[in-house]
């Protein structure tokens, strides 16, 4: 009796076992870039079609990142960042081993207040202040866009700086500012269309979103801020005691 023979994987299935197989012993590390679709076609002589199944495969099971106009790369482990900390994004990137950089998108000056609804309760931040909006990015994959409503009273001249790092520490070491506490609000979205551009992503994807409040003493407002970071590549936790 002849015993049946299995079919063959198809040719995707196989391709993208072989590049799993490469992450998995460290020869693809994390954030490295994987073939493209005209490298996988010209390297194993298979179809446009075919090499398009490979990468979807491949991001399908969570082992890599596409970005739109720069290619796809292996995916990195989420960044762990707590709510119960006051912690820079470059601060944070450092901590979880990642080189930190930033984008300054714009900065401008708003003559009128700004109020923010935070945990129930309404603030309102005097105007003048700066508008300050960058993108911020770990081993240069962009994680998190932010715009940042910062004090003019407190910050004079802050467009006349170097905005390209910790904000934080700006204010403590050039404005002598001791921040006090940040009182946050943390939701999930989803970002679509022209939201996505700046992250080089194309389908609709999860972020969160964190609109927060930072004072100094005596209830004193410094800034304010809505923030997009991530859903893919971030984690956020709370330690809770009793």
């Amino acid at each position: 009796m002849m015993r049946a023979v299995a079919p063959a994987a198809p040719k995707y299935l196989e391709i993208s076992q072989q590049i799993i197989g490469q992450i998995d012993s460290g020869e693809l590390g994390l954030g490295a870039q994987v073939p493209s679709e005209n490298e996988l076609i010209a390297t194993h002589g298979i179809s446009n079609t075919t090499a398009r199944k490979v990468l979807l495969e491949l991001e399908r099971g969570g082992w890599v990142t596409r970005i739109k106009g720069r290619g796809t790369y292996v995916r990195q482990n989420r960044v762990e960042r707590t709510v119960g900390r006051i912690l820079s994004f470059t601060r944070n990137m450092l901590e979880a081993g990642r080189k930190p950089s930033t984008r300054l998108l714009g900065i401008k000056v708003l003559r009128q207040s700004r109020s923010q609804l935070v945990n129930k309760r309404e603030y309102t931040l005097p105007g003048p202040i700066y508008q300050v909006e960058r993108l911020r990015f770990a081993d240069n994959v962009p994680m998190m866009r932010e715009t940042r409503y910062v004090s003019m009273h407190f910050c004079p001249a802050l467009d006349k700086k170097k905005l390209e790092g910790s904000l934080y520490d700006l204010y403590e070491t050039e404005y002598r500012l001791q921040m006090d506490r940040i009182d946050q609000i943390l939701s999930a979205t989803v970002l679509a269309g022209r939201n996505l551009e700046a992250f080089g992503l194309e389908d609709p994807a999860p972020f969160f979103r964190v609109e927060g409040v930072t004072f100094l003493a005596k209830e004193l407002i410094l800034e304010m801020e809505e923030s997009f970071y991530r859903g893919d590549m971030y984690e956020f936790y709370v330690t809770a005691t009793r």
